[in-house]
């Protein structure tokens, strides 16, 4: 089931909320605890702040938990390097029944500098929000407010035509390739 920009889903009942509603921003400094071996910060820090966003976005938009069930394009610009203090910005871009894309980008700047941030980062995560038995639960629709929100809308919902494409490529793949006796 889509929703519309309008932000209706008909079975679930439940009123849209606009974008802004559960936009936010994570800020850290980097230090030398993050670094990988070659002195910059380590990747897999920065996709633990995009998760960690990303799920803020998430349970705010949701109104409750929801958890990573998959993280698309997770694409690195730049190296974060120590004493940047990195921003993650994330916001809700699509909504299913039960699942969310929440676009995250991560902005650097020195901490000691008046510089700009420059995009050191972006990724697409997509939720599901989950009851307390950890069944998946309907998720209120998203509103895109400005003519940017209403693009990243229509982006998300190409992203997701083509993730489950891809699941049932691969479903397909799987059962012809074990039909043919192979054991994968």
């Amino acid at each position: 089931m889509t929703t519309d920009l309008a932000g209706s889903t008909p079975e679930a009942g439940l009123p849209g909320k606009p974008t802004a509603a559960a936009r936010t921003t994570l800020s850290h400094i980097m230090t030398a605890h993050d670094t990988n071996l070659l002195g910059t910060v380590h990747g897999g820090v920065i996709m633990k702040l995009v998760d960690d966003a990303a799920g803020a976005v998430a349970g705010r938009h949701s109104g409750g938990p929801a958890v990573t069930a998959s993280m698309d394009e997770m694409v690195f610009l730049e190296p974060v390097r120590v004493g940047d203090l990195v921003h993650v910005r994330a916001q809700c871009n699509w909504t299913g029944r039960s699942s969310m894309e929440i676009g995250v980008r991560v902005m650097a700047e020195r901490w000691n500098e008046s510089t700009p941030a420059t995009q050191v980062g972006s990724a697409y995560l997509v939720f599901a929000a989950v009851d307390e038995n950890g069944r998946t639960r309907p998720v209120p629709p998203v509103i895109p407010e400005t003519e940017t929100d209403k693009r990243r809308y229509q982006e998300a919902q190409i992203r997701r035509m083509h993730r489950l494409a891809r699941r049932e490529a691969i479903k397909e793949l799987r059962e012809k390739r074990a039909a043919e006796g192979f054991d994968d």
